[in-house]
């Protein structure tokens, strides 16, 4: 039984023009012609056309589909089990990228518990960089650490820790301004208070975990700030919490 061109696109969802392209380039050429010379499919071409489909669904260009489909080695079965084991492996892409999309909402939802009168009250005039959400999660979305963090928080616990970050710091630029290097004792010990500060909100921030993040102190100034606001920032000041962190780490010997 042979299938007219306009009956095959009905069926597989594509256009009688995608038919004809595929036919031009050697995809998909039908096994007959009509009396009056028309494409005349098979079975066959169907089932052929079925292959083409899931691929290009999959996102394979098609020079790489036809090699594919045309591979001697591979029969129906084969095909069949190849296209189990892509569509196993694109389900757990689209289940990664449904757990990345509701990270960034549970980010978005939990910067959005205050109000924006009470943000302004509790931060000031304070704003993470558009896009630092998506940014973020992107990077350390996956990590428990992040997940402990993103828990929502009520705006008197938002109080109580900007109080306690700005004692931090107060305390930090009287250690830098007095002079005393990054491996002093004061030093050491205001980085050991970050680091417990760091764990109260991420669950868990072991020494190591400590320098990976003083080291963006010093080269990310997006993290500096959240740290330190810019008003409040010396030359250097980066680099010297990236010091007295890992000075801290090495006297815990981590």
């Amino acid at each position: 039984m042979g299938y007219p061109v306009g009956k095959v696109a009905a069926l597989s969802g594509v256009t009688v023009r995608t038919l004809h392209h595929y036919d031009e380039i050697g995809l998909l050429s039908p096994s007959g012609r009509t009396a009056a010379g028309y494409r005349s499919y098979s079975d066959d071409d169907l089932e052929r056309l079925q292959r083409v489909l899931f691929y290009r669904e999959l996102g394979f260009g098609l020079d790489t589909i036809a090699k594919v489909v045309d591979d001697p080695s591979l029969d129906a079965l084969e095909h069949l089990r190849r296209q189990r084991t892509l569509l196993v492996e694109r389900i757990g892409e689209l289940t990664r990228m449904v757990e990345s999309v509701e990270r960034v909402i549970t980010a978005k939802e939990v910067g959005s518990v205050l109000t924006p009168e009470e943000r302004f009250e509790v931060f000031g005039g304070f704003r993470e960089p558009e896009g630092y959400a998506e940014e973020a999660v992107r990077r350390w979305g996956e990590t428990p650490q992040w997940q402990a963090a993103a828990v929502p928080r009520s705006k008197d616990e938002w109080v109580e820790a900007e109080k306690a970050r700005e004692d931090w710091v107060r305390r930090l630029l009287d250690v830098v301004d007095s002079g005393a290097p990054a491996d002093s004792v004061a030093a050491m010990d205001l980085a050991e208070e970050h680091r417990l500060m760091l764990a109260a909100f991420m669950g868990d921030c072991g020494h190591e975990m400590h320098r990976g993040v003083a080291r963006m102190y010093a080269t990310e100034p997006v993290q500096l700030g959240f740290l330190v606001r810019e008003p409040d920032q010396r030359p250097g000041l980066g680099e010297y919490i990236r010091d007295a962190v890992h000075a801290n780490a090495d006297r815990a010997g981590k």
